[in-house]
C-alpha cells in the first residue's frame, strides 16, 4: 500500500525468461500485487513466473498474442478484480527503474492526478547518444499525438511507465482501446475525451541490451490511421457532440475557408501555366480563404491548448503513508 492506496503492478511480458526474474525481485513493498500477463511467449517466461515464491505474483498466460496493449488490459482488467487503487506498468524487461516508481505514485495518490505518466525527455541532455532520425521521430510522434489527444503539455507519448487511478479506469472503454504499440497513444486520445487530468513526471530513460522487434513500415502507417482517427473522435466528442463549442465552429469554418483558397489557387495557377493572367480580384478570392481560414484554425488551436486537462481534481486517498 502506498498513502493509502492499493497498488498493483501491471507486467506485460513477451519473451522475457531473462529478465522477468529480476522484475519480480526488485518490486518495491509497498506494491500489493503483481500482475504478470504473459502474452504468448515461445519461451519459458512463465515457467519463470511459476518458480517465484512472491506471494504478491498473479500471472495470466494469453494462448493468442495481443500485442502490448492487449496484456495491459488483461493486466488492468485483473487489478480491478483483486482490489487495487492504482494500476502502474512496469515492463518486463526491466528497463522501467522501480526507483522512480513513488515520483509516479505521488502524482495518483496524492497530487489529485487520475493519470501520470514518465517523461524520457525533460531536459537537452536526454536526447544525448540518441540518433538524429530517432530524435525527430520522437518530437513529430510527441507533436502528432499533442494534436490527436488534446494534452498539449505532455511529451514523450510512447513511454508506458505509467500510474493511472481504477476509477478512470472503470470509466474508459478498455475493450475499444489499440491492442498493439500504439496503446498509449490511442489511450491518451480515450482519456482527454473524459477530460481526465494528467500530467508528465521526469524520470530518466533506462535501456537495456535487448534489440527492438517493431517494425517501422507497419507501426508508422497504423499510428497515423489512429492518430487521424482519434483527432476526429476526440473533436467530435468533447467539441460538438457533449457540448457545442466554438472550437468545433471555428475548426469547420478554417476547414472549409482554407480548402477554397487552395482550390481556387491551384486553378490560378493552372491559368497561368495556360498563359491567362489572373487579374487582382482572382487573386483576392483566393487569398481571402486561405488567410481567414489560417487565423480560424490558428485560433481554434489556441482554444484547445487551453481546455488541455492539467489540473488535478481527484482527492487523496488518505493522509496514511505506508512509505518509510
Amino acid at each position: 500500500m502506498f498513502r493509502g492506496a492499493v497498488v498493483a503492478a501491471v507486467v506485460p511480458a513477451y519473451k522475457e525468461e531473462s529478465m522477468i526474474e529480476r522484475v519480480i525481485e526488485t518490486m518495491p513493498d509497498y506494491v500489493d500485487h503483481i500482475v504478470i500477463v504473459d502474452d504468448c511467449s515461445p519461451d519459458r517466461t512463465s515457467e519463470v513466473v511459476r518458480a517465484s515464491s512472491d506471494p504478491r505474483v498473479d500471472l495470466i498466460r494469453h494462448e493468442v498474442n495481443q500485442g502490448v496493449g492487449g496484456a495491459i488490459i488483461t493486466g488492468h482488467t485483473r487489478a480491478m478484480d483483486l482490489g487495487a487503487d492504482v494500476n502502474v506498468i512496469m515492463a518486463g524487461d526491466a528497463q522501467m527503474d522501480p526507483a522512480f516508481l513513488p515520483d509516479l505514485l505521488d502524482r495518483v495518490t496524492d497530487g489529485g492526478y487520475g493519470f501520470a505518466k514518465a517523461n524520457r525527455f525533460f531536459s537537452p541532455e536526454s536526447f544525448e547518444g540518441m540518433p538524429r532520425y530517432r530524435v525527430l521521430g520522437n518530437i513529430g510522434l510527441s507533436f502528432m499525438t499533442k494534436l490527436a489527444s488534446g494534452y498539449w503539455h505532455l511529451f514523450d507519448p510512447q513511454n508506458g511507465y505509467t500510474a493511472i487511478r481504477t476509477s478512470v479506469l472503470r470509466r474508459l472503454p478498455l475493450q475499444n482501446v489499440a491492442r498493439r504499440y500504439s496503446f498509449e497513444n490511442d489511450l491518451l486520445i480515450h482519456l482527454n475525451i473524459l477530460q481526465v487530468p494528467a500530467v508528465d513526471v521526469p524520470i530518466p530513460a533506462v535501456y537495456g541490451d535487448e534489440v527492438s522487434s517493431i517494425k517501422l513500415s507497419k507501426v508508422v502507417p497504423e499510428l497515423v490511421n489512429l492518430l487521424g482517427k482519434g483527432f476526429l473522435r476526440r473533436i467530435w466528442y468533447r467539441y460538438v457532440l457533449w457540448s457545442f463549442s466554438p472550437i468545433a465552429l471555428l475548426l469547420v469554418l478554417g476547414v472549409v475557408l482554407f480548402g477554397f483558397g487552395v482550390a481556387i489557387s491551384i486553378w490560378i495557377v493552372f491559368l497561368s501555366v495556360t498563359s491567362v493572367i489572373a487579374t487582382a480580384a482572382t487573386v483576392m478570392l483566393a487569398a481571402l480563404p486561405l488567410m481567414i481560414g489560417t487565423q480560424l484554425l490558428i485560433s481554434a488551436l489556441q482554444l484547445d491548448i487551453q481546455a488541455s486537462p492539467d489540473t488535478p481534481d481527484a482527492h487523496p486517498f488518505g493522509p496514511q503513508e505506508d512509505l518509510a
